[in-house]
C-alpha cells in the first residue's frame, strides 16, 4: 500500500510541478492518473483520521516515493528540499563546509582526513581527532550523517568544535570559518618515468575538462612527453558534457563521442567535439576497473571505439543510462533516467536490464543471447550489454580477509594516528616505505586487540558441520572436524607473515596521507601498481600498442572472460 500511495503522490507532484503530464498522456492514461489521485486522496485522509496511532503523512509519502522509484532503477531518485545541496555537490564538486573527510568509529565521528588547504587543515585539525561537541552541544553518539549536516553551512559562517586528540590530556577547542570547498577532479598528475605522463581523474563535475586540459598542457610543456596514462579507476562518472570535452582533447573537432536516445524526442541528442584538439597523436592508455562507470565509460569507450587509445584493466561497471534533474513543487527535485547513451560504434554498454524484472522483483544482466557485436573505427570487434571489455584484461587486486579486517576495524588508521603524533616528518611520498622496524611496531600495537575474521574455508566448514548435524553424520566426523578447525586456526596465525606485503601497503598509504594528503597518497600508490606498470610497458612498446589498435593483438592468456558472471563480486580469497 505504501508503494501505491507513493506512486499516486509523485504523479500529483509532477502534475502540479508543470510537467505537462495530462497534455502528453493519452486519454486512458489521463483517466488512470485522475482515478488514482482520487484514491490516494481518500486513502491518506482515512489513515490520518482513523488509524489507531498518530501518523506522519510526509514520512509515509517519502517512503512510498522511495519504494516506487527503487522499483524502476537505482538512479531515479526523489530529492527533498533538505537534500538539494547534497545533489548540487555531485554536479559542481563544491559545498560550504570545513573541508574534511569524516567517518563513524564507535560512539564518535572522527576526522578521517582534512583536505589540503581547507579550513579544517588550516585550523590544525588532524586525522584521528574525535569530535565530541559542535557549537557547545554534545555529539557523542550522533551518526556520521548528523554530524556531516551540522558541519556544512554557508561560506563565511563559523562552527566551534571540541575535539579529543590522541596523546592530549584535555579537549581541544577549534573555531573554524566555513568556506566553499572545491573537490578537484584531478587530485594528482605527474610524470611516472622520463617520457610517460599520468593523470588521475576522479570525477566529472563542472570544469573537469578544463582541469584535464590544464594538467595535460603542463605535462607537455615541462617534459619530453611521449605517452599519456589517464587513470579512471574508481571514477563513478558525472556530467556527460565534461566527458565529451575531455575526449575532444585527443580527437578532431566534429567527431561524434556519444548520442542519447529516450522515449521523448527532446532527449535524443548527438554530442560532437566542438573545439580544436590539443594532441591527436600522443599514444594514450586509459586505466579502468569495475567501478569505472557512466561518464568514465563514455570517455574510455569513445577512445576504444575510435581506436584512439588502449584500454587496460577490468570490465567496467556498465551504466549506459542518462539522468536529468527536474524541479518539483516545494523546492523538491527528481533525478530521473531519461535516456540511454550510445558510444561511437553504436553500442550501449548498459549491463543491467531494468526494463524487465525477475519473478523475485530483482533485475538481471542483459542476457548473452542479446549481446551484439559492433566494430571500432579500425574494424575491431567490440560488444554491447556488459560494460566495456578492456583491450588488455588484468586481474583485479584483492586484499586478504586479514588486511581488510585490520583496515576496517581502524587498527591501521589508529596506528597511523599514533605514529604521526610522534614523528614530525617522513620522507617524500614516493620514497617512504614500511621497513621491518616499523612493521614490527605495528605488530606490537595490535597485540591483544580484536581483529578476528572468518575465512571462506571456516564458513564452509561450519556449514558442513551444520548439515552433518541435521543428517546425524557429525558424530562420525568429529575428530576430522577438530583437526581441520585446528589447522585453519594455525593457518590464520601465520597470515600476519603471509600477507605482510598487503599490510605494509595499507600502512604506507595511511601514514603518507597524514603528511601529504590525497596527492601524496596517490603518488605513493603508483610505485607498486601492477596495472600502471602494464600501461607504461604498453606505451613503450610501440609495436604492441599499434597491434592492439589494429585488432591483430592476441592477449597470451585471457585472465577474465568477456562476461564473467562472478567477476563483479570482489570476494576476499
Amino acid at each position: 500500500m505504501k508503494r501505491f500511495a507513493g506512486f499516486i503522490v509523485l504523479i500529483f507532484i509532477l502534475g502540479l510541478g508543470g510537467s505537462g503530464v495530462h497534455a502528453q498522456a493519452p486519454n486512458q492514461q489521463g483517466f488512470e492518473i485522475m482515478k488514482n489521485l482520487d484514491i490516494y486522496s481518500n486513502l491518506i485522509k482515512e489513515l490520518n483520521q482513523d488509524y489507531v496511532d498518530e501518523i506522519n503523512p510526509g514520512e509515509l509519502t517519502q517512503k512510498g516515493i522511495d519504494a516506487m522509484l527503487e522499483s524502476l532503477d537505482p538512479y531515479t531518485n526523489f530529492i527533498p528540499e533538505s537534500q538539494v545541496e547534497d545533489y548540487k555537490f555531485i554536479t559542481t564538486g563544491q559545498y560550504g563546509g570545513i573541508g574534511s573527510l569524516i567517518h563513524q568509529q564507535g560512539d564518535y565521528v572522527v576526522i578521517s582526513e582534512p583536505y589540503e588547504g581547507s579550513p579544517a587543515q588550516k585550523s590544525g585539525l588532524k586525522a584521528g581527532d574525535k569530535i565530541s561537541e559542535i557549537n557547545g552541544k554534545q555529539v557523542k553518539g550522533k551518526t556520521y550523517e548528523d554530524v556531516s549536516t551540522i558541519l556544512k553551512g554557508q561560506s563565511g559562517t563559523t562552527v566551534h568544535l571540541t575535539i579529543i586528540r590522541d596523546g592530549e590530556s584535555a579537549p581541544i577547542e577549534k573555531t573554524i570559518t566555513r568556506e566553499i570547498i572545491k573537490i578537484d577532479n584531478i587530485p594528482y598528475y605527474g610524470m611516472v618515468d622520463e617520457h610517460t605522463g599520468y593523470i588521475k581523474l576522479t570525477g566529472f563535475t563542472q570544469n573537469a575538462a578544463k582541469e584535464m586540459r590544464q594538467a595535460f598542457i603542463k605535462l607537455k610543456e615541462g617534459n619530453d612527453l611521449k605517452g599519456l596514462i589517464v587513470d579512471l579507476r574508481g571514477n563513478g562518472g558525472g556530467l556527460l558534457n565534461e566527458a565529451v570535452d575531455i575526449a575532444n582533447l585527443f580527437v578532431e573537432r566534429g567527431q561524434e563521442i556519444v548520442s542519447t536516445k529516450g522515449k521523448m524526442a527532446d532527449k535524443n541528442h548527438t554530442h560532437m567535439t566542438m573545439s580544436p584538439p590539443v594532441d591527436l597523436n600522443i599514444p594514450l592508455v586509459v586505466l579502468v576497473d569495475h567501478s569505472s562507470a557512466s561518464a568514465s565509460e563514455i570517455l574510455a569507450g569513445s577512445m576504444q571505439d575510435l581506436d584512439r587509445g588502449v584500454i587496460i584493466g577490468q570490465r567496467t561497471f556498465g551504466k549506459g543510462l542518462v539522468q536529468n534533474v527536474v524541479p518539483l513543487s516545494y523546492n523538491a527535485q527528481m533525478k530521473i533516467t531519461v535516456a540511454k547513451y550510445y558510444i561511437p560504434s553504436g553500442r550501449c554498454i548498459q549491463a543491467i536490464d531494468y526494463a524487465h524484472k525477475k519473478k523475485d522483483g530483482t533485475f538481471g544482466k542483459i542476457p548473452d543471447s542479446l549481446i551484439r557485436a559492433f566494430k571500432t573505427k579500425n574494424g575491431r570487434t567490440v560488444y554491447d550489454g556488459g560494460g566495456l571489455n578492456p583491450d588488455l584484461l588484468t586481474k583485479p587486486r584483492r586484499f586478504s580477509n586479514l588486511a581488510l579486517t585490520l583496515y576496517g576495524k581502524y587498527l591501521i588508521f589508529d596506528f597511523a594516528t599514533n605514529y604521526s603524533s610522534h614523528h614530525a616528518t617522513i620522507p617524500p611520498a614516493n620514497s617512504f616505505e614500511i621497513d621491518d622496524s616499523l612493521y614490527n611496531s605495528f605488530m606490537d600495537y595490535i597485540k591483544g586487540k580484536d581483529y578476528a575474521y572468518t575465512t571462506k574455508s571456516e564458513r564452509a566448514l561450519e556449514q558442513l558441520k551444520s548439515e552433518a548435524l541435521k543428517e546425524n553424520y557429525f558424530d562420525a566426523m568429529t575428530e576430522e572436524y577438530g583437526h581441520l578447525k585446528s589447522r585453519m586456526e594455525k593457518d590464520k596465525q601465520d597470515d600476519l607473515k603471509k600477507y605482510n606485503d598487503q599490510i605494509r601497503e595499507l600502512l604506507k598509504m595511511e601514514i603518507v596521507t597524514r603528511y601529504y594528503y590525497q596527492k601524496g597518497k596517490i603518488e605513493a600508490s603508483l610505485k607498486h601498481d601492477p596495472e600502471l606498470a602494464d600501461a607504461i610497458a604498453t606505451l613503450k612498446d610501440s609495436e604492441k600498442y599499434s597491434t592492439i589498435l589494429s585488432g591483430k593483438y592476441v592477449q597470451p592468456k585471457p585472465v577474465i572472460p568477456i562476461r564473467a558472471e562472478d567477476d563483479d563480486e570482489d570476494q576476499v580469497e
